[in-house]
């Protein structure tokens, strides 16, 4: 079971980016999929969620109307597109696997978004 998250880079402030988290090694139509962020210096911070079976999607309030989770269940790729990025948005991404009512206990490796202001 693979998590492996891509896409992060360096955007202006302003500007936009889509992260990709591939799914391999097995279903996971009964899990939610979440995105979380760790700054420098910094806790971990939950981003949002989707569920990959029906595609409801909650989102953390410092990211909601400026961040979309979406998936393909073709592709077994979860998204997040990150619009209206801020500086203070710069962390290593993460994307995490949790059966629905569980913990997160799946983790990919991190991708690093950088916004300059």
């Amino acid at each position: 079971v693979q998590l492996q998250a891509s896409g992060g880079g360096l955007v202006q402030a302003g500007g936009s980016l889509r992260l990709s988290c591939a799914v391999s090694g097995r279903s996971f139509s009964s899990y939610v999929m979440g995105w979380f962020r760790q700054a420098s210096g910094k806790e971990r911070e939950f981003v949002g969620n989707i569920r990959w079976s029906g595609g409801s999607t909650f989102y953390a309030d410092s990211v909601k109307g400026r961040f979309t989770i979406s998936r393909d269940n073709a592709k077994n790729t979860v998204y997040l597109q990150m619009n209206s990025l801020k500086p203070e948005d710069t962390a290593v991404y993460y994307c995490a696997a949790a059966v629905i009512g569980g913990t997160y206990n799946i983790w990919g490796r991190g991708t690093q978004v950088t916004v300059s202001s």
